[in-house]
C-alpha cells in the first residue's frame, strides 16, 4: 500500500493545509487560539477593556475538595489565572496560525511601538507552558505580569442563592514576583494547594525573552509547591527547541493512527480541529472530561455531567484508535467507591447508580429512586457510560477490560433497574416514573427502557463471551423476552414515556436512544425505519430549543437511513449556526461535546459498525464523488482503509486485530465482490456472499484482505482528495 502520509512531511503538508489562522486581534475564548495537554491548558485572546494579549490558564486537576454540596461546590473545578503580554505599545494586530501537526502556535503580533514574533506550545508530556516572544522591528519590549482568579465556584456568579451551608472561603491567592522569577500560591480551606509557578529568561542579543510556566496542584496537602519547582527546574536546563522537540514528538505519533480525508474542505478542517482538541482536551492518565473541556471559564457547569456529555465526549475516540486518550475508562476502571456513595444507601449491596454531575472520583450528587420525585430519578447516567466502555471493549476485544470493569459494573448497573420493575396482569414488565434527561419524569420513561433493553442484552453477550455462569442470566433474559415496547404514537413516533409526549422544543434526543446510539431498534427492519423517520420529523419539527447536539445526534441518525445529504445538512447547521470561529460551541458556557461529537457524525457518513456488521460508505453524500479513509477502528477491532472515487468504492482494506466474526456491507463497488489477501500478508481463510449481499469473511487475528470488484486490480493509495482551503479562525477585518 502506497501511504503518502507516512512522512512528517505528507503529514505537515496535509494538516498545514487544515491550520486555523488569526488575522484579526481575537477578543474571547471562543474566538482566539487553544492549547492544552490534558491536564494544563491555556486560550490566548485580548480581553474586552484590554489592549494586550493575554493566556488564561486552566487545568483539569484543579479543583476544590471540600465535602460540602457536591461536585458543584465543594468539588468543583477551580480558575487559576492570567498571563498577559506587557508590550510597550497597544496590540494593534495578529498574524498567528496554529499548527495542528506541531500543536504550536506561531505567528506575529503588531503593536503601536513595533512587531514581536511569538511562539507558544503547552508541552504534551510536561506540565509546561513555552512562549517565546522576538522583537522584530520597532523599539518594541516584552514582560509578563500573571494575575491570578481567585478559587471561587465559579457557580456563584449564576446562582448565589444556592451556595451550600458550611461551604469554607478559600484563602486569597498570593503572588510574588522577583526579576523574571513570579510565583503565585492559592492555598486551600480544605488543605490542598495549588501553584502557578513562572520565569522568564531573555538571550544574550536581547531581542528575544522566553517564558516558562507551569501549574501544579495537591488535593489535601503542599506538594504542589515542590513539584512545581521540580518541573520548572527541569525545564530551564533546556532550550526551546529541545522542548519542542520531545512535544513535537508526541504530536507526530498521535496523528497518524487514522485518516479521514472528504472533498467538503470547512468540515475536513473541522474534523481535525476536533481530533487536536480531544488530544488538548484529556489523556487516560487525567480527569474525565469536564463539560468546558479543561479550558475554565465563566461557566454554571464547572464539572462532569453524566446525561448526555461525558458520552459523546469520547465517542470520536473508538473509531480512530486513540486508546490513550481514554479518560473515561480510567475513571470506571478506579471509580467504583465513588459510585457507591453516589447510590442509594439501601441498594449499595448489590446495585450502583449515578446522579448528574460529578468530578474524577465520580462521586454525584444522590441519585434519585424511581417512583419518587425528590432528588430527580435521573437514573440511566452509568448506563449510558458504560455503553461508551461496551464500545471501548468492542473496539478494542480488550478481553481483561470486560472481564474487570464492563461486566461487574453493568450488572450492578441493570440491578439498580431490576429492583423497581413491576408486572401488570398481562405479564408485561414496567419501568415507575423516572426522568428523561432534560424534559420531565413519566412511567416507562424511553430513555431507562432503552438503556435497560442495552444491558440486559449486552449483559447475556458478555457473559457468553467471557464463558461464565451467572445467577441472573435468566432474569436478564427474562426482562429482554417481557419489557413493554417503548411507548409511541402513530403519528409523533416514540413518546419521551408513558405518561408523557414531546410536545415542545426539546434539545437533548434522550427518547431516541433505542435507536442512537444503542441501536437496539434496528433501521434494517422497515418498520424500525418509519418510526426512526416518525420521530425524527416530530421532534425536529419542534423548533425554538434545539441546540448545536441536536444537530450532530440527528446527523448520525441520518446516517443510520443511509440519507448523506440529509446528515450533510445537519452538520452545515451546526457549522453555520453553533460553533464559533475557533470551533468551540457555547450554551451559557463552553460546552465542549457538541463539537466533539461532530466528528463522531462525520464517522458515521464514512464507517458505521452495529448489530454484528462493518458498513463502509453507509452514508456518503453522493457530492462527495471522492473519499479516503485510512485504518479507522470498527467494533470486532477491524481496521479498515477504503477509497471511493467518481462515485464508487474502488477497495477496502481490512485487518483483524482479534479474529472476530466478520460480516461486511461494501456499499457499491465497481463490479461484483471479490475478496482476496493482500501481498504479503496472511489472508482470509474463507468468504462467501449472502443474498443481501452482505460478505461474511473469516479472517484471524493478524490477516487481512482486500476487498474489490472481480475484475479489479487498483492501486492502493492512501493520499488526500482533492479539497479546497478553508481557515478556521478570524480572518482580516
Amino acid at each position: 500500500m502506497d501511504n503518502r502520509l507516512t512522512t512528517g512531511s505528507g503529514w505537515r503538508d496535509f494538516l498545514g493545509g487544515l491550520d486555523p489562522v488569526w488575522q484579526a486581534v481575537p477578543t474571547g475564548f471562543y474566538e482566539g487560539p487553544f492549547l492544552g495537554n490534558g491536564g494544563l491548558s491555556a486560550s490566548l485572546r485580548r480581553p474586552e477593556g484590554s489592549d494586550r494579549l493575554t493566556f488564561v490558564l486552566g487545568d483539569s486537576r484543579v479543583r476544590d475538595h471540600q465535602d460540602v454540596g457536591g461536585p458543584l461546590w465543594g468539588g468543583t473545578r477551580l480558575p487559576i489565572g492570567r498571563l498577559t503580554l506587557q508590550t510597550l505599545g497597544e496590540v494593534t494586530g495578529v498574524d498567528l496560525r496554529l499548527s495542528l501537526w506541531d500543536a504550536e502556535l506561531a505567528g506575529r503580533v503588531e503593536t503601536t511601538r513595533g512587531t514581536v514574533a511569538i511562539r507558544a506550545f503547552v508541552h504534551a508530556v510536561k506540565d509546561l507552558l513555552v512562549v517565546d516572544c522576538h522583537r522584530v522591528d520597532g523599539a518594541e519590549q516584552v514582560t509578563w505580569t500573571f494575575d491570578p482568579q481567585p478559587a471561587v465556584p465559579p457557580r456563584l456568579a449564576f446562582y448565589p442563592e444556592q451556595r451550600p451551608a458550611g461551604l469554607k472561603e478559600n484563602p486569597p491567592p498570593a503572588s510574588t514576583t522577583s526579576g523574571g522569577d513570579g510565583l503565585c500560591v492559592q492555598d486551600l480551606a480544605c488543605g490542598g494547594r495549588t501553584v502557578t509557578h513562572w520565569r522568564t529568561r531573555a538571550a544574550p542579543d536581547g531581542a528575544t525573552t522566553t517564558l516558562l510556566c507551569t501549574v501544579a496542584h495537591s488535593a489535601t496537602d503542599h506538594s504542589a509547591s515542590r513539584t512545581a519547582e521540580a518541573t520548572l527546574a527541569d525545564a530551564c536546563h533546556r532550550t526551546t527547541d529541545t522542548l519542542a522537540e520531545t512535544h513535537r514528538a508526541w504530536w507526530h505519533a498521535y496523528y497518524p493512527k487514522s485518516f479521514v480525508s472528504v472533498p467538503d474542505s470547512r468540515l475536513q478542517s473541522f474534523y481535525w480541529i476536533q481530533l487536536y482538541k480531544l488530544a488538548c482536551a484529556t489523556r487516560a492518565d487525567r480527569p474525565v472530561l469536564a463539560t468546558h473541556g479543561p479550558w475554565l471559564e465563566h461557566t454554571p457547569w464547572p464539572a462532569a455531567w453524566w446525561n448526555l456529555n461525558v458520552q459523546l465526549e469520547y465517542w470520536p475516540l473508538y473509531a480512530t484508535g486513540h486508546t490513550e486518550l481514554d479518560s473515561l475508562r480510567t475513571a470506571l476502571e478506579n471509580g467504583e467507591a465513588g459510585l457507591l456513595a453516589s447510590t442509594p444507601p439501601a441498594f449499595r449491596g448489590d446495585s450502583l447508580v449515578l446522579g448528574r454531575s460529578t468530578q474524577d472520583d465520580l462521586r454525584s450528587e444522590p441519585a434519585g429512586l424511581p417512583g419518587r420525585s425528590d432528588p430527580l430519578p435521573e437514573v440511566g447516567n452509568l448506563t449510558w457510560a458504560l455503553h461508551n466502555a461496551w464500545l471501548a471493549y468492542r473496539h478494542t476485544m480488550d478481553e481483561a477490560f470486560l472481564r474487570a470493569t464492563v461486566f461487574p459494573l453493568l450488572r450492578k448497573a441493570v440491578n439498580y433497574y431490576l429492583h423497581f420493575l413491576t408486572e401488570d396482569d398481562t405479564g408485561v414488565l414496567h419501568l415507575p416514573a423516572t426522568y428523561s434527561p432534560e424534559y420531565g419524569t413519566t412511567a416507562d420513561c424511553n430513555y431507562d427502557l432503552a438503556l435497560l433493553h442495552w444491558g440486559c442484552a449486552t449483559l447475556l453477550e458478555a457473559t457468553a463471551r467471557l464463558g461464565m455462569a451467572d445467577p441472573l442470566t435468566d432474569r436478564w433474559q427474562d426482562v429482554l423476552d417481557r419489557l413493554t415496547p417503548p411507548p409511541q404514537d402513530a403519528e409523533e413516533g416514540l413518546l419521551i414515556g408513558r405518561d408523557l409526549r414531546l410536545t415542545s422544543s426539546h434539545r437533548h434526543y434522550s427518547h431516541l436512544l433505542w435507536f442512537y446510539p444503542l441501536h437496539q431498534l434496528d433501521v434494517a427492519d422497515p418498520a424500525g425505519q418509519a418510526l426512526l423517520r416518525r420521530t425524527m420529523k416530530h421532534w425536529l419539527g419542534l423548533t425554538g430549543e434545539l441546540q448545536g447536539y441536536s444537530f450532530t445526534g440527528s446527523a448520525s441518525m441520518h446516517a443510520l437511513l443511509g440519507d448523506g445529504d440529509a446528515a450533510l445538512r445537519q452538520l452545515g447547521e451546526l457549522l453555520d449556526t453553533y460553533v464559533t470561529p475557533n470551533t468551540m460551541y457555547a450554551e451559557t458556557g463552553p460546552v465542549v461535546e457538541t463539537p466533539l461529537s461532530g466528528a463522531q457524525s462525520l464517522h458515521d457518513l464514512l464507517l458505521q459498525s452495529r448489530r454484528g456488521v462493518i458498513r463502509v460508505f453507509p452514508a456518503v453524500p453522493p457530492a462527495w464523488a471522492d473519499v479516503i479513509v485510512h485504518d479507522l477502528v470498527a467494533e470486532g477491532a477491524f481496521r479498515i482503509s477504503a477509497c471511493r472515487r467518481g462515485g464508487v468504492t474502488q477497495w477496502i482494506r481490512m485487518r483483524s486485530e482479534a479474529g472476530e466474526p466478520c460480516l461486511v456491507a461494501p456499499g457499491r463497488l465497481t463490479g461484483p465482490p471479490d475478496v482476496r489477501p493482500l501481498a504479503g500478508s496472511p489472508g482470509p481463510s474463507a468468504w462467501s456472499r449472502h443474498p443481501d449481499g452482505l460478505l461474511e469473511i473469516t479472517l484471524p487475528s493478524g490477516a487481512e484482505c482486500l476487498i474489490t470488484g472481480a475484475e479489479d486490480d487498483p492501486e492502493l493509495t492512501i493520499e488526500p482528495v482533492a479539497a479546497p482551503t478553508f481557515r478556521w479562525g478570524l480572518p482580516a477585518a
